[in-house]
Order: structure tokens, then C-alpha cells, then sequence
């Protein structure tokens, strides 16, 4: 895990036109996404349609990675972050010590890395995408990390955050970020919010994992 301090990210939607701010206390987050060997360990699961060990998981729900983090937590004698409300809905404990999802505002300001661009560096260099990934999903680290030292948070899987997207229009619909190995170069910045259902999965969706706290 990766200490990211705290911060400022100003967060955008392209479709209502949107921006606000975000202040942000210090956390911590994967260096990399959950890749199927680690998945497996914790949850006997192997859900993805490429197999490898160091590949990211993907064709995981947004409730799968919810559960993965309380499973993780459990097994790590953490206190687990997320349970269940009323109507089956998930909560988010603040109390909880455990693993959880990174919120959109923590995934973009991990991503950016202090920096102000659409990308932390060169896209060939830090992500796979459409142009360069010969239409697969490849390991975790293979390209150059941003500042921080975080791995993959452009292309290659996109990501889910704890976020719901917009309440009023998708309902229940969570945030992904990141852009996949299947998107064009255009999807693969720091901004860009796309929305699915908890229950979706697909062969470009994983996620990595967040800690509250800077220790």
C-alpha cells in the first residue's frame, strides 16, 4: 500500500457540465489493482476471462469488490468497512479499520500525482490501451508508474470506486475510472467518469483497493 497524502482534487462531469472540489485527508491505496492470484487467495474465486496470476482481476462486480474488501479485512483481523443496511443496501462504517474502495475523488487524486495534466506522463508509457495493448488485458506494473509510485491507473482495467455516479438519473449505478485495455486513448485520462450497475461485470472492469489513514 502506497501512502497518499492529503489534498485538493477539483472532480468534473462531461455530461451536466459540472466541477467541484474535494478535500482529501491522507490514505492509502493498492500500488497496483488485485490481481487474480490475490483475488483468489482471499475470496477461492477465479472469475476473469484471461487467466494469469499477475493479470488484474476483472469480471468482478462492484458488490464483488465490496466483498472481497470485508473478506480481506476479516482475514487480516481488520474491521470490516462495509455492511449491510436497510433494503440490502451497503454502508460504509467510518468506523471500520479495514480495506475498502477507493472514492473517486481519492482514485483521481492518487492518479494525478500532484501533477495538473489529463495523464501523468506519456500515454504508451504508463498505460495499455486500444492502441498498444493488441486487445488484451496484460500484468499488473507493466508500465512506468506516476510520481507516487502507483501502477495502472490509466488503461488496462478500469476501476471501481465507492462513489454511486448520479442518483437522480442512474440510481444505484457506481463509478469506474481509469479506462481499459480495450478504450481508446481519449478514455484513458485522469477525468473521465464512466457509470455501471453493482451487479455489472465485464472482461475490462477490476478494481484495487484504499486504507484509511496514513499508517
Amino acid at each position: 500500500m502506497i501512502a497518499i497524502p492529503a489534498g485538493q482534487v477539483t472532480l468534473s462531469d462531461r455530461r451536466t457540465r459540472r466541477s467541484w472540489g474535494v478535500d482529501l485527508a491522507a490514505y492509502r491505496l493498492a500500488a497496483s489493482p488485485v490481481t487474480q492470484e490475490r483475488y483468489a487467495k482471499v475470496t477461492g474465486a477465479r472469475p476473469s476471462t484471461s487467466q494469469g496470476d499477475r493479470l488484474p482481476v476483472e469480471g468482478v462486480s462492484w458488490l464483488d469488490a465490496v466483498g472481497y474488501c470485508n473478506r480481506l479485512s476479516e482475514q487480516e483481523g481488520l474491521t470490516p468497512v462495509y455492511r449491510e443496511g436497510e433494503g440490502g443496501a451497503i454502508e460504509w462504517d467510518a468506523a471500520g479499520d479495514g480495506y475498502r474502495l477507493p472514492t473517486e475523488a481519492e482514485w483521481e487524486h492518487a492518479c494525478r500525482a500532484g501533477t495538473s495534466e489529463a495523464r501523468y506522463g506519456p500515454l504508451d508509457e504508463i498505460a495499455w490501451h486500444r492502441g498498444n495493448s493488441g486487445e488484451r488485458v496484460h500484468e499488473v506494473g507493466g508500465r512506468r508508474p506516476n510520481a507516487w509510485g502507483v501502477h495502472d491507473m490509466l488503461g488496462n482495467v478500469w476501476e471501481w470506486c465507492w462513489d454511486v455516479y448520479d442518483a437522480e438519473v442512474y440510481g444505484s449505478y457506481r463509478v469506474l475510472r481509469g479506462g481499459g485495455w480495450f478504450d481508446e486513448p481519449w478514455s484513458c485520462r485522469a477525468s473521465v467518469r464512466r457509470r455501471s450497475h453493482p451487479t455489472f461485470r465485464i472482461d475490462d472492469v477490476g478494481f484495487r483497493v484504499a486504507r484509511s489513514g496514513s499508517a
